[in-house]
Parts: structure tokens; sequence; C-alpha cells
């Protein structure tokens, strides 16, 4: 395949938001780099290089063992350079076209290889070189916020894919029972189009970079901002006529809470960053880059933490809101009703008998 240029590789394979730590110090080495595998080391696959980026990750841990100051250093050099072969095997796959569902799974596992050996070699280094216990629970806290962390943004996905196909379904069932019953008393918010406003600035990043919410609500209506939504159908499973689109916008109570967000937002989607400054990868570059690099292990994987924990618990108090916009949005639905279905009209088992010597007896008369 012939590679683009470094600008178009750079729209292909850089997500639309990454964290601060990857968009500043990952992506301005890995991309030409992937661009550069692309090109002149086509034998080198994205598996090939998550193997690599686990070798090196184990190669930091062997340094980080040392406890030395000089070790340390050299095992956050390696860790880092780690990371970015990490981040270079999903970059090649989208070039490529190469990538895997095992691949996928192969990077997610070695990840959390990568630091709970990282994790276990630094804090037992420091154990055996301080004998201070602190750092076999510092071991043991690291291990556990990174799998927390990952964990935690899983769950958080499937409850909001949840709440999002709970709303169209129940829109969905709304719609078809009203057109069904009362089809001129279909109020025109029920035979809408139903876009989500997470979905939509996902799909069009730099429509949220000048524009309020509302702002990007009232473009996708008018069609100048893309869309993409499940075509209505009809009851007899025939695509229905094109609808008005409207926009559902779950974070609206976390905004009204915290108007200042939006303008922040913004500004760091500029760069491509994304609002949550504090995730798993600035984490793991706190503990295995800053710490030892400035030889400050324990403050630093304390900090870290600590920051870690602040802004998962702001996710998960933004899903605590955003779950109650989900109600009173599934509120406007409302379920429909079951359909009757007249009952079989039995005839009694004494009756059968009179009945039937009823009917033998009119068939004897007109035989007579």
């Amino acid at each position: 395949m012939e590679i683009p240029p470094l600008s178009e590789v750079r729209r292909l394979t850089e997500k639309k938001r990454d964290a601060w730590w990857t968009v500043l110090l990952v992506d301005p080495v890995a991309t030409p780099l992937v661009r550069w595998t692309a090109k002149y080391a086509r034998w080198v696959t994205p598996n090939q290089i998550t193997w690599a980026a686990l070798f090196l990750g184990i190669g930091a841990a062997a340094c980080f063992a040392q406890a030395d100051w000089m070790w340390l250093i050299i095992g956050a050099v390696l860790y880092h350079v780690s990371f970015i072969l990490d981040c270079m095997d999903g970059k090649l796959a989208r070039l490529t076209g190469r990538g895997s569902e095992f691949g996928g799974w192969l990077d997610y596992v070695f990840d959390r290889i990568r630091v709970l050996a990282c994790a276990v070699a630094l804090m037992g280094g420091q154990y055996a070189r301080t004998g201070d216990v602190v750092y076999v629970w510092l071991a043991l806290v690291v291990v556990f916020l990174d799998m927390l962390r990952y964990i935690d943004a899983l769950q958080i996905f499937k409850v909001r894919h949840s709440m999002r196909k709970k709303i169209k379904a129940r829109a969905r069932a709304a719609r078809r029972s009203m057109e069904n019953q009362h089809p001129d008393a279909v109020e025109q918010e029920q035979r809408d189009e139903l876009h989500f406003m997470e979905d939509l600035l996902r799909d069009n990043p730099a429509a949220d970079i000048d524009n309020t919410h509302d702002e990007l609500a009232e473009q996708v209506a008018t069609g100048q901002v893309s869309a993409t939504a499940d075509e209505p159908e009809n009851a007899d499973g025939t695509t229905a006529p094109a609808r008005e689109k409207v926009v559902v916008d779950l974070h609206q109570e976390f905004k009204s809470r915290f108007p200042w967000y939006g303008k922040f937002r913004s500004l760091l989607l500029r760069h491509r960053i994304r609002a949550h400054l504090i995730s798993g990868i600035e984490f793991q570059m706190g503990v295995f880059i800053v710490g030892p690099l400035f030889g400050a292990v324990l403050p630093v994987t304390i900090g870290s933490g600590v920051l870690l924990m602040v802004f998962e618990l702001a996710i998960i108090y933004k899903l605590l809101l955003s779950t109650r916009d989900f109600e009173r949005t599934l509120a406007k639905y409302p379920v429909p009703e079951p359909v009757a279905v007249p009952a079989e009209v039995s005839v009694p088992a004494q009756a059968e008998a009179p009945a039937a010597e009823q009917n033998q007896k009119q068939g004897d008369d007109a035989r007579i």
C-alpha cells in the first residue's frame, strides 16, 4: 500500500482526544516512527510491536529492582520507550488495516502485566534498600488503582451504552404505538430521530471548540454537522421517511452545576487533550517515570494515586448526575400499553351436550 504523507498519517492514526502525556510526549515520536515502519519495515506487525513493548517493560522492571538512582533513571527511560511502542501498535494497525481482535486483547493484557511487574520490582527494590514496609503497601496500591481505573472505565462505558440503548428502544416503542393507535395525535418530538450529545462530540470534536452544546444541537438539526443514528423503520420493516433530528444530552445537570467546564474542555480540545487530566496513563507515568527520575518514588506515587482517585470520583459523580438526566429523558416517552386481544368465547362443558342434542334433533327434523 502507498503510505500517505505525515500529516495524513497523523489524521488517520492519532486519536481525536487523548491523554495529555500521549499528545505532548508520545505522539510526536510515535507517529513518525509508525509511518517509517509502514513504509520501510513492512514485515513488522502490530502484534510484534506489542511483544517488544512488553519486553522493554520487563527490562524496566529489572532496572527498578536494582533500586540505585542510576538504574531508576534507566528504568524510567525504558518504561517511556515501552509506552511509545505500546502506542505504536494501535497506530500501525489503523494505518495498515492489519489490526485484529486478538491483538487488542494482547495489548490490554500485556499492559496489565507490565504495570504489575514494574510495581512489584520498583517498590520491592525500594523496600530492600530502605527496609520501609510502606513500599510493600504501595506496590499493592499501585496494582489496585491501575485495575480499578480500567475496570471502572469499562463499566461506565457499559452503563452509558445501556442508557442510550434504553432511550432509543423506549422512543421507538412509544412512537410506533402512538402511530398505530392515533396517527394524527403523535407529537413531533416522538417522531424525531434521536442523537446523543456524547456521540456527536466524539464524531465531531472540532464542532465543540467554538460552539456551545445548544449551538451544536442546532447544527445537527439543520444538517450542518453530521450525525449517525438508527434509521427509523415502519411497522412493516420498511424505512420510514426522514424525520427531524433531536439531540439528547445526558449531561445537562452536570453542566448546570459546573458552567465553567465547557470552556475548560474546549480549551483542552484545541490541542486534542481530554478533560480527564489524570487517568491511568498519567498515573503510570508518575509512578514509573517521574518518581524514579527525580528520586522521589514515595511522594510522587502517593500524589499520583490521590489525583487519580479525585478524577475517578469526579467521573463517578458525573455518571450519577447523568443517570438523573436519563430518568427524566426516559419519562418523556410513555410506556406503550399492551394491545388487548379479545378472548375466545368458550362453551361450558355442561352446555355442550344439550346443544349437541338440539343440533341432532334439528337435523333429524330436516331429514323428515
